[in-house]
């Protein structure tokens, strides 16, 4: 392997294992995306293609967008960044809540909804402080995976069993993303705090999630 491709593999490889968010971001994490997909069946695995398909334009387009638009500060990249992750928990329990046949796991839901789209205000008031416009995109991956398990859904049923496991999934991204804005240096006061307060929420919800599922088995 040339030096080049050595440096590549070993910046890769520190991103993936020291800052999850944001190798998401930048990779959209769809190596993660094509090992469920090759797990799937035949006719998940064709709108899976097609979802990867769309994926990639999501990416560039958004690479467009940002062109020529001044880069944020550091504060303001670290909040930009879990925005992204916070959205995607907003938009995964309004879906949970749409296909969710159990009324008290749907009340349970929409509190989360609630709670997460608190959470983004709060996050993007900090962000407009620092000097930045308000983030209200979501995740590349967090996009193509709703669109799997939307597909999913479509040929096996609106399953609780498999909605809760994709809120644990979702949750463990908001978590992990939440504990890497607070490895950030450069989050500090008030945002620190309440990036703090939030990543102490998201674990008690992460938790209780967990038992939910433990107790529909």
């Amino acid at each position: 392997m040339d030096p080049y491709q050595t440096s590549r593999a070993a910046a890769d490889h520190y991103a993936r294992n020291t800052q999850p968010a944001r190798y998401a971001r930048r990779s959209g994490t769809l190596g993660g995306l094509l090992g469920g997909i090759g797990k799937a069946s035949t006719v998940q695995k064709v709108v899976g293609g097609a979802l990867l398909a769309f994926g990639v334009g999501l990416l560039l387009s958004r690479k467009a967008k940002t062109l020529g638009t001044a880069t944020p500060s550091a504060p303001a990249e670290a909040l930009h960044e879990l925005l992204l992750f916070v959205n995607d928990r907003v938009a995964g329990y309004e879906r949970a809540v749409e296909h969710s046949q159990d009324a008290e796991l749907r009340g349970y839901y929409k509190q989360l909804v609630s709670q997460s789209q608190q959470f983004a205000g709060q996050l993007n008031t900090y962000l407009t402080q620092a000097g930045s416009e308000r983030e209200t995109s979501t995740t590349v991956k967090g996009k193509l995976y709703r669109a799997f398990m939307d597909a999913g859904a479509t040929l096996t049923g609106h399953d609780d069993a498999a909605i809760l496991a994709a809120n644990i999934h979702g949750e463990t991204w908001a978590f992990k993303a939440y504990t890497e804005a607070l490895a950030d240096p450069t989050l500090t006061g008030a945002a620190r705090l309440e990036v703090a307060r939030q990543h102490g929420l998201s674990q008690e919800t992460l938790k209780r999630l967990e038992k939910l599922a433990e107790k529909a088995e």
